[in-house]
C-alpha cells in the first residue's frame, strides 16, 4: 500500500509507542518507584485495539471527510476510555481505600493521550470547520472525562489521592495562580498598549524602548524575583500600611508585569503596523480627526493582532507564575516544588497539570476571540 499521509504516519508511530509502553505504574506507597503495567496485564484493556486500529491504518487510507470524522471519534473514545480503564484498574489494585498503595499513570498512558489529542486536532483541522464548531467538538470530547471525575470513578488514582489529601490547598493555589496572572497581565496590557502606540507614533521612542524591554526579557526569572526583594522590602518599611513586602505577592506581580511588557508592546506595535495605509488615507480624506481615525479605523483593524499579542502574554504569565512560588507567592508552583522536595512525583503532577490546562484554556479562549473579531477587521 502507498503511504498517503506523513502526519498520520507520525501519529501512528506515536500511538504504537504508547501501546508498547507501560500504561500504569503500581507502587506500595507514594515514595517508592512503581512497577510498570503493560497492556496485556490490564483487565479487559484489549478494547483499546478497536479505536486504535483506524488510527494505525490511516497513513495508508485515502483522505476524506468521512475518514477524518471517524479518526476524530476514535481519538475521543481512546482518550476517555483510557482514562476510565486507568480508574478501574487503580480501584482493583488498591483494594482498601485506606491502602498506601498508589497506581499512577505510566509513560504509555501519556503517549496515548498525546496521540489522541494530536489526532483530534489534526482531524478537526482537515475538516476545516468554523472555530466555534471546533471548540464545541473539543468541549464535547472532554465531557466524558469530566463526568468520570465528578462521579468519583478516578478517585483511586494516585493523582486524585494527592488532591483529596488536602483539597483546600489546591483551591487556594488555583485562586492565587489566577490572581498572579490577572494582576500582572492587566497592567501589562494597558502599559504595553500605551508603549506600543507611542512607539508607532514616534520612531524615536521605539529606538530606545525595545532595547530596554529586550534586556528585561533576558534576565532569568528567578534572578529578577531576587532583585526586586530589596527595593520592595524598603518600600514596605516606608509604608507599613501598604502591605508591600520583599517576598510574596508584590515582587511576583512586579516581575511578571515586567516580563509581560515586551510581548504586549511588540504585539500592539505589530497590530498598528499591519493596518493598511490606504485605510488611514481614506479616513483622513473624508475629514476624520486623528482620534476618529484611531477609534473607528485603526483600532478595529488592529484588534485581532492585538488579541494575539495578549494571548502570548497571558500564556507566558501562566507558566512563569509557577516560579513565583520560590519567593512565597503561592500558586500551583508551591505544590510543584513541595512535591519535588518530598520526591513525590504525583504531587509534582498535581501542580504541573493545572498549569498546562490553564495555558491551553487561555490559548483556546483568545484564539476563539480573535477568530470572532476577524470578520470585523475584514
Amino acid at each position: 500500500m502507498r503511504l498517503r499521509n506523513r502526519v498520520q504516519l507520525a501519529l501512528a508511530l506515536l500511538l504504537l509507542a504508547g501501546l508498547c509502553s507501560p500504561l500504569l505504574s503500581h507502587a506500595p506507597n507514594r515514595l517508592l518507584s512503581g512497577q510498570g503495567l503493560r497492556l496485556p496485564a490490564l483487565t479487559g484493556a484489549l478494547w483499546m485495539i478497536v479505536p486504535a486500529l483506524p488510527m494505525l491504518l490511516s497513513p495508508w487510507l485515502r483522505p476524506s471527510r468521512r475518514l477524518r470524522g471517524l479518526l476524530a471519534l476514535c481519538a475521543a473514545l481512546l482518550a476517555n476510555g483510557l482514562l476510565l480503564q486507568a480508574g478501574v484498574e487503580a480501584a482493583r489494585l488498591s483494594g482498601d481505600p485506606d491502602s498506601l498503595a498508589r497506581t499512577a499513570f505510566g509513560a504509555g498512558f501519556w503517549l496515548l493521550q498525546l496521540a489522541a489529542c494530536l489526532q483530534l486536532a489534526e482531524s478537526l483541522r482537515g475538516l476545516a470547520l468554523a472555530p466555534p464548531i471546533r471548540a464545541l467538538i473539543v468541549c464535547a470530547a472532554c465531557l466524558p472525562a469530566l463526568a468520570l471525575l465528578a462521579a468519583g470513578r478516578l478517585d483511586a488514582l494516585a493523582l486524585l489521592r494527592e488532591y483529596h489529601n488536602d483539597p483546600d490547598v489546591f483551591r487556594q493555589a488555583l485562586l492565587r495562580h489566577l490572581q498572579l496572572v490577572g494582576l500582572s497581565v492587566l497592567p501589562a496590557a494597558l502599559l504595553g498598549a500605551a508603549l506600543g502606540l507611542a512607539a508607532f507614533r514616534r520612531p524615536r521612542v521605539e529606538a530606545w524602548l525595545f532595547p530596554i524591554l529586550n534586556t528585561l526579557q533576558t534576565i532569568p526569572s528567578l534572578a529578577l524575583f531576587a532583585l526586586l526583594i530589596a527595593p520592595l522590602a524598603w518600600l514596605g518599611r516606608l509604608w507599613p500600611q501598604s502591605g508591600i513586602a520583599g517576598v510574596g505577592l508584590a515582587p511576583a506581580v512586579t516581575a511578571l508585569t515586567l516580563y509581560s511588557l515586551l510581548p504586549m508592546t511588540h504585539g500592539t506595535l505589530a497590530a498598528l503596523r499591519q493596518v493598511p495605509a490606504a485605510a488611514r488615507d481614506s479616513a483622513r480624506g473624508i475629514g476624520m480627526s486623528p482620534w476618529q481615525i484611531f477609534h473607528r479605523v485603526e483600532l478595529p483593524l488592529a484588534l485581532p493582532v492585538f488579541i494575539a499579542g495578549l494571548r502570548v502574554t497571558t500564556v507566558q504569565a501562566v507558566g512563569l507564575a509557577a516560579v513565583a512560588a520560590l519567593i512565597g507567592a503561592g500558586g500551583f508552583g508551591a505544590i510543584l516544588f513541595q512535591g519535588l522536595s518530598a520526591s513525590a512525583p504525583d504531587q509534582v503532577l498535581l501542580g504541573v497539570l493545572p498549569i498546562v490546562l490553564l495555558t491551553l484554556c487561555c490559548d483556546a479562549v483568545f484564539k476563539l476571540l480573535a477568530s470572532r473579531l476577524e470578520p470585523v477587521r475584514r
